[in-house]
């Protein structure tokens, strides 16, 4: 296992832990309503078939980024997504809970599609074309968005500096998708401080951006 395969491994497992607790939070709300003898059932079967939607989604993404530019631009947009990591206070997202089995998995996989973009565009970008890389990616999330949740999410408000470790990670997501464009090569490839020197650039201006937008935002309020 080379030290690429390794580093991106753990990135993809980072990625799915810090963006898990928004998946879980849709698991549970499509389910509330659900009688608690079909209730297991139902997070089982919605997850694992929005698992395999995501799935479908995240394979072709990763072929896309093969386009020109789109590596970069993809990187840009996680570059802001990281951003809205710490900066977003509050989620308005309304899910209808199901009253039955099958509504509750509609519910839940439809949830995951509007609100899984962010995990699939870091996984593709992380994984660098590596479908194995991929499926070991979505098959962590599966423990994570069942049995994790709640622990991420008391641990974020317990321990608030986590949020900002997230967000670093998906801004060093971020920092690689972009310097492994291959448009953009002549740039990076053959400078290989000025590469490390950008990634740590886009690592702290997140973090602090982030930090300022909230600290403007306490302020005012």
């Amino acid at each position: 296992m080379d030290t690429d395969f390794l580093i991106s491994l753990l990135t993809i497992i980072g990625i799915d832990i810090i963006l898990g607790g928004d998946n879980a939070i849709v698991v549970a709300l499509a389910c509330r309503n659900l009688p608690l003898e079909i209730r297991n059932r139902a997070i089982v079967l919605g997850i694992c078939l929005a698992l395999v939607t995501r799935m479908s989604l995240t394979v072709v993404a990763v072929q896309l980024l093969e386009i020109p530019f789109l590596l970069a631009i993809s990187g840009a947009l996680l570059v802001y997504i990281a951003y809205s990591l710490l900066t977003e206070q509050a989620d308005d997202r309304e899910i209808e809970g199901g009253t039955s089995l099958w509504s509750a998995i509609k519910a839940i996989i439809i949830a995951d599609l509007v609100m899984g973009f962010d995990n699939v565009i870091a996984v593709a970008g992380a994984a660098h074309g590596d479908h194995t890389l991929v499926l070991i990616g979505l098959l962590v999330s599966v423990p994570i968005i069942i049995w994790g949740s709640k622990l991420i999410l008391k641990a974020f408000d317990r321990f608030p500096i986590i949020v900002y470790i997230g967000a670093g990670i998906l801004a060093f997501t971020a920092s690689r998708m972009i310097t492994h464009e291959e448009m953009l090569a002549p740039l990076f490839y053959h400078h290989p401080i000025f590469t490390l020197c950008f990634q740590i650039f886009v690592i702290v201006g997140v973090i602090l951006a982030g930090s300022y937008r909230i600290k403007s935002s306490k302020s005012f309020s």
